[in-house]
């Protein structure tokens, strides 16, 4: 099992953000110790970068680092040009951790990595934790995931899944139908590759949600039900400021 970092340099609202410091070290570095922790191996960690200054902050802390073209337009592409390098057997998995997640728990990694090793014959897996609010449940922001009884992905979206006609979802109970999706994957390699192929789906277009190219081209995405959610990533100035707390 491998563990990819992808990590772009530009960044519209935090310039240079991957190497943005938090308590002496660069955020990409913060994030690539947390990944090392998942599996408690650091060789099985590669970091995916464009840019030279990412490369050379990755490997002053011993890390494997992997120069990625500049064009790509996902982290999903840049991690399948990495599989492609690496050449790494079709069957091996691969999990995809954000490069601006310095707080991620490791056994939320693990746990994505084994639940799609768990099941044999998904081509991906992912994350989500239940909806305790309905500011959330109506937020655009908050992706909701609606799943079937076996946890497979039935679809993603932006709009509150599944609808509830009459109003009457008791968000408190233990068995609530609405989950926020949490932006990590496990995919095989095989399944990688092939997604990288695909060209984008109307659907993935409208709600602006590349994993429905997957579920649109027939892929089995299982899905890891987490209790709670996962401390956020750093999107703005005023996330990486939180962080930054955090480690005081």
């Amino acid at each position: 099992m491998k563990i990819v970092i992808p990590s772009r340099y530009a960044s519209t609202r935090l310039p240079g953000k991957p190497l943005a410091d938090i308590a002496g070290k660069p955020m990409i570095v913060r994030v690539w110790e947390q990944a090392v922790q998942a599996f408690d191996c650091k060789d099985s960690v590669y970091v995916a970068a464009d840019d030279e200054r990412i490369i050379d902050a990755v490997e002053a802390v011993g890390a494997n680092a992997v120069m990625t073209r500049t064009d790509h337009v996902s982290g999903t592409d840049r991690i399948a040009e990495v599989a492609e390098i690496q050449k790494w057997a079709d069957d091996e998995i691969i999990i995809n951790v954000q490069g601006d997640e310095p707080l991620i728990p490791p056994c939320l990694i693990r746990e994505v990595g084994e639940c799609l090793a768990r099941n044999t014959r998904a081509h991906m897996a992912t994350a989500a934790c239940p909806i305790t609010e309905i500011s959330e449940v109506n937020n655009s922001n908050a992706v909701k995931v609606v799943m079937d009884k076996m946890g497979r992905a039935l679809y993603f979206s932006r709009s509150p899944i599944p609808f509830d006609r009459d109003c009457k979802v008791d968000l408190a109970q233990e068995n609530t139908p609405y989950y926020r999706h949490i932006g990590i994957y496990a995919y095989r390699v095989k399944a990688l590759k092939n997604l990288a192929t695909l060209p984008p789906a109307s659907i993935e277009t409208l709600e602006s949600l590349e994993q429905l190219r997957a579920l649109y081209n027939g892929m089995t995405i299982m899905v890891e039900r987490l209790k709670e959610a996962p401390p956020a990533g750093v999107d703005t100035p005023e996330d990486l400021e939180g962080v930054r707390r955090y480690f005081i």
